[in-house]
């Protein structure tokens, strides 16, 4: 457990100033290292300081446990307090979560990278081990015995000699007054002693999803308010030229027409460049703005054409590149080679296209600004709101709903921008819709890319060279509108941390100018590094005679701790210590050897069947996946997909099942059927008819294997999906000894 974090009391006024709610009798916060309290005050504050998290006891006996993370599903909502409460044995159903509100105190709100658990594990340990102490204190100052003679359970202070019980909700004032012992001071469960870390617990927003008792971002409404819908430039960088400001004005109910504030690069979190009907309800936005008669300045990336793009890549890819990471001489060991592999992968543009499109509501009023937003990133929401309205940031609330999927479109908040903007211009309530059409046409991207690699092998079928190129538009043009090539960063997700064992290696990069807005997605550029790599293993593995599990072990070598720091490459490690979250290829080999046992990929498929495996390591997780399939008559059916997942130690094993279920399904969408092409510099694409993703009737049978670990908890929310694309193409070439290079697999396969 961590010595550093600091919990103190907190006053019920600070509680409501980043919750919302009052606050109970009794009220912790913690703060990690180098941070400074909320509750502190801001001329005392040196630094960026923060606080994390919150825990209040009512009177009543209710455990107030604020999450300042976004639910989208994934069940933070539950594993969050599920710690919490484990440490001080709360009886569960007096459990109340608690939505925090977007404040810089709380740290990083950000809801992606997979990283909710993994950062905030051991300071969740450390706050209900204190309010336990303090409970357990409290309790035997009232009975005037030792603390060593009382202990916590259920939600009761139990007196060990008589069996005497005192409540949380009796004892919560008193212990509001004592002060939080040191975290050296405290005692932990072992692990089996946990009631709640482990165990398959229910999400606690379930029943609400079921009956309807939920708010997400397209559910608020206001009295007065306005419903926005923009017609934004098709072209990214484009801008309005001319528009007819009447013929809108005459649609029923359509209340005012405004030209959005227009934009520079870079294109950063800002609102598109275009036109906002706003109307008393959305269908007579819709039609208001069929009628804007927009006409366009469409810039430079109006000649942009994703087909040309690739091709441009795909020739520039095989040849050298500016290396980032090298050991021995890739090259003479390639030439020197008796036997030699070389394969080109490519990817098309994606996008994120969760469920429930973006949507904001906004109210400006007396210089202040309230936001209503499914948002995975509330702080990141209230610096961009504030920065287009003019205001302090301390002036912006963020109000954070549920989200109806986000996979990290829903953490750049340029819609919550546009309401906050049309709030501000109008003076009323003003809700931003996104149809599905706008998600797909005006998002952020997954970046388009392509991967080339070239391997040697001895007589021995032993790898003895490994050349790996990869080229690919970057997240940061986004923020710079000049970078051009690939950063470490993007970098560092499965493609520069290659963990092989081999003596000559070079992996290498290419310029990629940006012509689109380029976004996170669900496991970033893991996504084509883990389709080429898994994809390359298996070509490997038939040039050497082996099968594909037999490469994957020989590549990985002997049980050791890679560190690509050591040639050269500064490895970021997704912001984790490497210390705790080190490369270990016996962990790779451990989920693959297990996906192998359980899943009968090693066994003879049938006729016109075959199976796919792939290993893959991200956000300090390894996953293996293996995928069957079957293709008969120009047609790919995928027939049950295995997964074995390594995260260390799992908070809710239900939520990381569903967690991989899901990742298999997202994974499957990409490989069969995602794509997003530009002609024109405008995306073709516009709803789930042309950006095609999986179907119920399309869907195998799914299993999930979870390891049993110790380890420090990893991430759990992306790492299912890079193995994914691979399997499924190697199985495609076990089945039908056709291989695919090029995703999607629908441009070769009906699916």
């Amino acid at each position: 457990m961590s010595r550093q974090n600091e919990i103190k009391s907190v006053s019920r006024r600070d509680f409501l100033r980043y919750t919302s709610i009052a606050g109970g009798a009794f009220v912790l916060g913690a703060v990690l290292p180098s941070m400074s309290p909320a509750w502190a005050d801001s001329s005392e504050v040196v630094g960026s300081n923060s606080l994390n998290l919150f825990v209040s006891i009512d009177d009543d006996g209710t455990v107030n446990i604020v999450c300042h993370r976004s639910e989208m599903g994934q069940g933070v909502r539950t594993g969050i307090p599920q710690i919490v409460a484990d440490e001080l044995c709360a009886d569960w159903s007096k459990v109340n979560v608690v939505q925090g509100l977007a404040d810089e105190a709380y740290g990083s709100q950000n809801t992606d990278g997979s990283r909710s658990i993994r950062r905030f594990y051991s300071t969740m340990r450390e706050m209900g081990a204190t309010a336990r102490a303090m409970l357990e204190q409290a309790a035997g100052q009232k009975w005037g015995v030792a603390v060593s003679d009382v202990f916590a359970e259920n939600g009761m202070i139990v007196h060990k000699p008589t069996g005497k019980t005192l409540s949380f909700a009796e004892l919560a004032s008193a212990a509001g007054k004592l002060t939080p012992p040191q975290v050296q001071d405290l005692t932990f469960k072992t692990p089996d002693q946990f009631t709640f870390i482990g165990k398959p617990m229910t999400s606690v927003d379930l029943p609400d999803v079921l009956t309807g008792n939920t708010t997400f971002g397209q559910d608020i409404k206001l009295d007065g308010m306005l419903y926005a819908s923009i017609e934004r430039c098709p072209v990214v960088g484009g801008s309005v030229k001319t528009f007819d400001k009447a013929a809108p004005l005459n649609v029923a109910n359509v209340i005012s027409v405004i030209e959005m504030p227009k934009q520079s690069m870079p294109v950063l979190f800002k609102n598109l460049n275009g036109v906002a009907v706003l109307a008393s309800n959305t269908w007579s936005a819709l039609q208001g703005r069929k009628v804007l008669n927009i006409e366009w300045e469409l810039g430079d990336n109006q000649n942009h054409d994703s087909d040309v793009y690739l091709a441009e890549l795909e020739e520039r890819i095989v040849t050298k590149g500016k290396p980032i990471r090298q050991a021995g001489d890739a090259y003479q060991a390639f030439d020197d080679a008796s036997h030699k592999v070389a394969a080109t992968y490519t990817l098309p543009y994606l996008v994120h296209a969760p469920m429930e499109p973006p949507a904001a509501t906004a109210v400006f009023k007396d210089g202040h600004c309230e936001v209503w937003a499914c948002t995975q990133t509330p702080q990141s929401t209230q610096q961009n709101v504030a920065g287009a309205l003019g205001i302090d940031k301390s002036k912006v609330k963020i109000n954070v709903t549920l989200l109806g999927g986000g996979f990290g479109r829903k953490s750049k908040p340029d819609f919550s921008v546009e309401a906050a903007i049309l709030a501000q211009q109008t003076g009323k309530p003003v809700k931003v819709i996104w149809s599905r059409e706008d998600d797909i046409q005006h998002g952020y991207y997954h970046a388009i890319s392509a991967q080339h690699f070239q391997a040697g092998l001895d007589d021995n079928g032993k790898v003895t060279s490994w050349l790996q190129r990869t080229a690919f538009p970057s997240i940061s043009w986004t923020f710079t509108g000049t970078t051009d090539e690939p950063q470490t960063g993007e970098l560092s997700l499965g493609f520069g941390d290659v963990p092989f064992d081999i003596e000559n290696i070079s992996c290498e990069t290419h310029k990629a100018p940006a012509h689109v807005r380029i976004g996170w997605m669900r496991s970033v550029s893991n996504i084509q590094h883990g389709f080429a790599i898994g994809s390359f293993v298996d070509e490997v593995a038939e040039k050497a005679g082996v099968s594909t599990a037999k490469m994957w072990l020989n590549l990985l070598g002997e049980d050791r701790i890679v560190d690509p720091k050591t040639q050269g490459f500064k490895y970021e490690n997704y912001g984790e210590s490497y210390d705790t979250f080190p490369i270990e290829t016996k962990r790779l080999k451990h989920v693959l050897n297990e996906l192998m046992l359980k899943s009968g990929a090693d066994q003879p498929a049938g006729d016109n069947e075959g199976w796919g495996i792939s290993v893959h390591r991200s956000f300090v997780s390894y996953v293996a996946v293996a995928t069957k399939v079957k293709v008969e008559n120009d047609k790919v059916s995928v027939l049950e997909m295995h997964s074995v997942i390594d995260a260390g130690r799992v908070v809710n094993p239900d939520r990381v099942k569903s967690q991989q279920e899901g990742a298999m399904i997202f994974g499957l969408s990409i490989a069969l059927m995602g794509e997003v092409t530009i002609k024109e510099g405008a995306v073709q694409q516009s709803n789930y008819h042309d950006y095609t993703v999986l179907r119920m009737h399309q869907c195998p049978k799914i299993v999930t294997h979870i390891i049993e670990s110790t380890a420090a908890p990893g991430g759990v929310g992306e790492p299912g999906v890079p193995p994914v694309a691979a399997s499924v193409v190697n199985a495609i070439y076990h089945a039908s000894s056709t291989r695919i290079r090029a995703l999607p697999v629908s441009k070769h396969y009906s699916v």
